[in-house]
């Protein structure tokens, strides 16, 4: 018998040692805002509301420096999630010798958020960041937006403002120069983000205020394709919040009706926090791809990630 209980030890130990190697811990918020972090340069109002700001993280030295505009997620409610998630990402990236504009925006659940309020925010963020260029020596001519879950469809959404009707009470008809939109478990479709992503709840708050007849016409982006600015679209293979599959439906969407500027990658192994986690494998592919959009010659994003890929 006591044999027996050894070797019945023996097997679990060895079944809990293969599950670990097979499900990898993956982090979890606690370990991304323990680390220590630098502080923003500056903190800039776009707008009257104390969530209508944007803080700059940029480099010592004279510029001007190359810009990405950096978009928070947290199922687009101000409750859950703020920029300062975003804080670590763009400290790296200052690092790197990039200049980041990390967005603030009223959520669903503040004071005129929701639909208009959201996005007509992150339009006047964007649009500040080209009027202050000049003040802060920012490079505003191939601007790269990158956002992270709620954020990833806000970038996909901002990317494709120019295909707006005019009688929408988003469009804007300032021209912002995107150069790539960098989706990190990103949000992608709003028709079906209220059973994958944040529930119902919140996406009807978001659309609240749209026309009733047809609520996500101007902001769900499978509804804005074909895009005509370069997307990739980043998960972590595990990433249970905002899986792979919603990338991989979004391109294939986009390859549906002719467009080919969109590419979808999962990274073996990691979560939803490891998208925006320094020193995570999804993050180090993230930056490297930035390096190369702003320091080769075509500002091409390194397409060589692991698969699936489309």
């Amino acid at each position: 018998m006591r044999l027996a209980r050894v070797l019945v030890a023996v097997a679990a130990a060895a079944l809990a040692a293969t599950s670990a190697r097979a499900e990898p811990k993956l982090m979890d918020w606690s370990d991304l805002t323990a680390r220590p972090v630098g502080k923003p340069t500056a903190r800039i109002a776009y707008g009257p509301d104390p969530l209508q700001v944007a803080e700059l993280w940029r480099p010592d030295g004279k510029g001007p420096f190359p810009t990405l505009l950096m978009i928070h997620g947290g199922c687009w409610r101000s409750g859950l999630a703020n920029l300062h998630i975003m804080d670590y990402a763009a400290d790296d990236l200052r690092k790197r010798g990039f200049a980041v504009w990390n967005i603030e925006y009223r959520g669903v659940d503040r004071p005129g958020g929701g639909y208009p309020g959201t996005f007509q925010d992150v339009n006047a963020a964007a649009d500040a960041l080209v009027a202050h260029a000049a003040e802060y020596q920012l490079k505003t001519d191939k601007i790269v937006v990158v956002g992270h879950s709620a954020g990833g469809h806000l970038a996909l959404w901002l990317a494709a403002r120019p295909k707006l009707p005019a009688k929408s009470p988003l469009a804007d008809p300032r021209r912002l120069p995107i150069s790539w939109v960098v989706s990190l478990g990103g949000v992608t479709n709003l028709e079906t983000a209220a059973k994958d992503a944040c529930g119902p709840n919140t996406l009807a708050r978001l659309t609240a205020g749209a026309d009733a007849a047809d609520p996500l016409a101007d902001i769900s982006p499978p509804r804005l394709l074909p895009g005509a600015v370069p997307r990739v679209l980043i998960h972590g293979a595990l990433d249970e919040t905002c899986p792979p599959a919603m990338g991989k439906a979004y391109v294939e969407a986009a390859r549906a009706k002719g467009d080919i500027k969109a590419w979808t990658y999962a990274i073996p192994g990691e979560g939803h926090v490891e998208e925006i986690a320094p020193g995570s494998k999804t993050w180090t592919a993230v930056a490297d791809g930035v390096e190369s959009v702003f320091n080769s010659p075509d500002h091409s994003w390194p397409l060589r990630m692991k698969t699936p890929t489309l």
